[in-house]
């Protein structure tokens, strides 16, 4: 009853928050990814530095168990690019990533696991922010 009053006093007002609500959840959500795929990135290079020291003979055993977790990682993403591929994948992925937690495998590369906080997050789509606005004054 109480939400019928509300929505009945100021309809356009829910819909709007709700909007802005749903857009910022997107947008971290985003944001996350953003960040996860510039740092798996990022340890992809270094794994293949690592490899080409390796066949040098310039590398510990520290860093090329390192590298080898990334090459994990790296198969990882892989096995879950087949499940895109296939109908129904925004069924499948979150299917295969649950059950995977349910039985004790993890099925996402490691820096995916990540959770920044939301703080975390809206500060760096504020830097984002002020990054495309001082780049629209140069475009003009």
């Amino acid at each position: 009853m109480r939400l019928y009053k509300v929505i009945h006093r100021a309809p356009w007002r829910v819909v709007k928050i709700s909007k802005k609500r749903q857009q910022l959840r997107f947008r971290r959500a985003m944001v996350a990814l953003k960040i996860a795929l510039e740092q798996e990135k990022q340890e992809t290079k270094e794994m293949l530095t690592i490899y080409r020291r390796y066949t040098q003979g310039q590398t510990n055993k520290e860093e090329l168990k390192r590298a080898n977790e990334q090459f994990v990682d790296i198969l990882k993403g892989l096995g879950l690019g087949v499940f895109a591929l296939l109908p129904f994948a925004p069924i499948t992925i979150p299917l295969v990533v649950k059950l995977g937690s349910l039985v004790g495998v993890d099925v996402l590369p490691s820096s995916f696991n990540i959770n920044k906080p939301v703080k975390e997050l809206d500060a760096e789509i504020v830097k984002e922010d002020l990054k495309q606005h001082t780049k629209e004054p140069n475009k003009e």
